[in-house]
């Protein structure tokens, strides 16, 4: 059915290896205005690729911020048509002394690719382009209808993509769409993600002193900023790791049944999973396993707190200000803006004395998505996935967010499969990232036989 695309995928394996590395190369860091030349520059990158892979119509659309690339191929009657989706910004680097390798340079050692983005989402990514290069060369077209999307700014919750979207719904129109960003759960089975997490971020700032100040002369006469922003951070949680902001669990269902014993039924390993990520012990919100709190209940979790002085040594300094960011990942039931208002609500209440509070909110959130258990993309999906590892993969769910999800149900009327060869525990967002060697030729192969299962399927309802 596709040998010869095969063929050809495992023949140019490694130029496309080495069109990663260049890709790699290029810190397209979206959260960092130094970088913004560079992400226009991968993107510019990834409209050349497409351009070389075969006749497609491609596009660089400029946005608010960083740009967006579209192509598109349309010439197979009455076939299904997909629309391709990912993201070719990353995460910053930091912090850089924790990598073995430079962040933005290749890197294989054991069998692994070393580098910011190169999980998350650059190698994913770039397979379905590979793949679609080789059934242009082989077979001079493709078995489906295609159209890509690939956006700039999913690291930083695609704010400018919703409103592209909007604006283009004619244009990026399909059947549905398979996203290359996602990631499965394990390396050694093959899973399917079901669901991804909502969304919603702040960074608050406490300001005491109009200056820093010596703290022998004014310690006790004037409240630390630091002291006052360590007790408002822990009022967010009962220590029992349960979330104390009044309201933030409105809506939230509990787990059914079957979830329930779907998820205790996975091979999960709890004492070599804490081992893998090098933690002495399970902590959360009590009631629930590991999987339910990362697949199926929201979180408050503080990403950042600074302030004062935090170089080598000591200086006896009471600051002047303290600063903290905040993410909240939420799931069905819960609206983002009501969220981001139950915390702001909960931080002026319990700001202590002698602050004053600044809250910088988020202008952009991501409700909670989950695929309908029987959509046609999925089952296809299944399908290619049990031709390339020769077992039925799982259904999982992804602790993430992918903020877009929603919009291209909303707006367009189309649900998202999940289509990345990612791995959950490839370092993703931290220093030394990597994405293993072997995943690129399963993930090539899995995206060959997807489009070649998908040709066959005539009645492909937008669910």
């Amino acid at each position: 059915m596709t040998e010869a695309v095969e063929v050809y995928l495992q023949r140019h394996e490694p130029r496309h290896l080495e069109e990663l590395r260049a890709f790699v190369a290029i810190p397209s860091v979206s959260t960092d205005s130094r970088h913004t030349p560079d992400v226009r520059r991968a993107a510019e990158w990834v409209a050349a690729q497409l351009r070389a892979g075969g006749p497609l119509d491609v596009r660089l659309h400029d946005t608010a911020r960083h740009p967006v690339v579209t192509a598109e191929w349309t010439s197979a009657p009455g076939a299904p048509t997909i629309l391709i989706y990912g993201h070719y910004d990353v995460q910053p680097p930091d912090p850089l002394d924790r990598w073995d390798s430079p962040p933005f340079e290749l890197s294989e050692r054991d069998g692994r690719l070393y580098g910011r983005g190169v999980s998350d989402d650059k190698a994913p990514l770039l397979i379905p382009i590979k793949v679609v290069e080789a059934y242009f060369a082989v077979q001079g077209a493709l078995p489906v209808n295609v159209k890509f999307l690939f956006e700039g700014e999913e690291e930083i919750g695609s704010p400018s993509l919703a409103p592209f979207v909007r604006a283009h719904t004619d244009t990026l129109r399909a059947d549905f769409v398979v996203s290359a960003d996602g990631g499965m759960w394990r390396a050694d089975i093959p899973t399917l993600t079901v669901s991804a997490r909502g969304l919603w971020g702040l960074e608050f700032t406490l300001r005491g002193p109009a200056k820093d100040l010596h703290s022998g002369r004014h310690g006790g006469a004037v409240q630390n900023p630091l002291h006052a922003i360590a007790a408002l951070v822990a009022s967010l949680h009962h220590p029992d790791g349960r979330v104390a902001v009044a309201g933030f669990y409105d809506g939230v269902a509990d787990p059914s049944p079957e979830e329930r014993a779907d998820y205790a039924a996975l091979p999960f390993d709890e004492d070599a999973y804490l081992h893998e990520v090098g933690s002495p012990g399970p902590f959360g919100e009590p009631g629930y396993t590991t999987l339910e709190r990362q697949w199926l209940r929201p979180t408050l979790e503080v990403n950042g707190l600074w302030g004062g002085y935090t170089g080598e040594g000591s200086k006896t300094v009471l600051p002047s200000e303290a600063h903290a960011k905040i993410t909240c990942r939420l799931v069905p039931g819960q609206d983002p803006q009501a969220v981001q208002e139950k915390l702001a609500a909960h931080l002026h209440t319990h700001c202590p004395p002698g602050v004053t509070l600044d809250l910088r909110l988020s202008d952009h959130g991501a409700p909670a998505y989950r695929i309908p258990d029987e959509h046609p993309g999925l089952r296809v999906a299944r399908a290619a996935l049990r031709d390339v590892y020769g077992a039925e993969p799982l259904t999982v769910g992804m602790g993430g967010s992918i903020p877009i999800c929603e919009t291209f149900h909303e707006v367009l009327g189309m649900h998202t499969v999940f289509f990345s060869f990612a791995v959950g525990d490839e370092n993703i967002h931290a220093p030394n990232e990597f994405f293993r060697l072997a995943r690129f030729g399963e993930g090539t192969r899995a995206w060959a036989r997807y489009f070649a299962h998908l040709a066959h399927v005539r009645q492909v309802a937008t669910i």
